[in-house]
This record gives structure tokens, sequence and C-alpha cells, in this order.
């Protein structure tokens, strides 16, 4: 039975949430594609990142950065309009989001302890022009 306010079926939530990337999504693309156009060389995903807590979407090893691009959903953007807890299964979804913004600050914590300087991109100022420059500038300034 479907809860109320839902308006698809169990099998075509479960369809669409297996289409959610894990890696090479939108925002992803973008952040590699600006640090390219500004010479930036960098690794993703690959066998070296795998040894790095958190497993970071792009490492940066001439500069020990690594970036982490976050979606505002899944990992709890505070203050962002894209991020909101569903209404139905509220605390399950509290639950999982909860967990993976514990997680996500304990990989920061351990990378740094490390020697990384870490940086986290919202998925939310990637679509505002304003707010991608300041991403480019602040990439910049980081680097």
């Amino acid at each position: 039975m479907l809860p109320p306010m839902d308006i698809v079926s169990e099998e075509q939530r479960s369809y669409n949430m297996s289409r959610i990337r894990g890696k090479n999504t939108k925002p992803e693309l973008a952040v590699r594609s600006l640090l390219h156009s500004l010479g930036y060389r960098f690794t993703v995903n690959g066998p070296k990142n795998k040894k790095l807590p958190g497993k970071p979407d792009i490492v940066l090893p001439k500069y020990k950065t690594v970036i982490f691009v976050h979606g505002c959903f899944w990992h709890g953007h505070q203050g962002c309009k894209d991020f909101r807890i569903p209404k139905t299964r509220t605390e399950w979804w509290r639950a999982k989001i909860e967990g993976n913004v514990a997680r996500d600050k304990d990989r920061i914590i351990q990378l740094e302890k490390m020697g990384w300087r870490v940086m986290v991109i919202w998925e939310c100022e990637l679509k505002n022009p304003e707010k991608r420059l300041w991403v480019e500038r602040e990439l910049l300034k980081s680097l």
C-alpha cells in the first residue's frame, strides 16, 4: 500500500533511487571541468584514492588537497533550498542523512590529521552563476 503522500509506486520509487549515481555526477564533472580549465591536474576515484578516508571525489596530490562535491539532499546541506527531509518515512530519512553528515565530519577530521587540506563544494553552489564564480575564486585562493 502506498503512503498517502507518495505519488509513485514502491517499485517506481526503488527504480528512481537506483538511478542516483555515487560518482561522475553532473556537479563532480562541473568541478573537474573547472579545475582542468584552470590548468590543475588531479585524480578521481582511482586506486590511489581508495586509501584516503571517505573516498574523496577529487584528489590534487601536488597540493595535498582533496575535494568532496556534496549533493545538498544526501549530505544535509542546512539552510539550502534543495535540502528538506521527505514527508514520508521521516525518521528513517533523518537518521540516514544525519549518519551521512556525521560520517562526513569524521572523514574530514581524519584527512586533516593526515595533513590533507579538505574542500567541500555543495551542488547548489554550482547551479548559481554568482556562487560558481565564488567557488572558482576559492579554488584559486586555496590551491
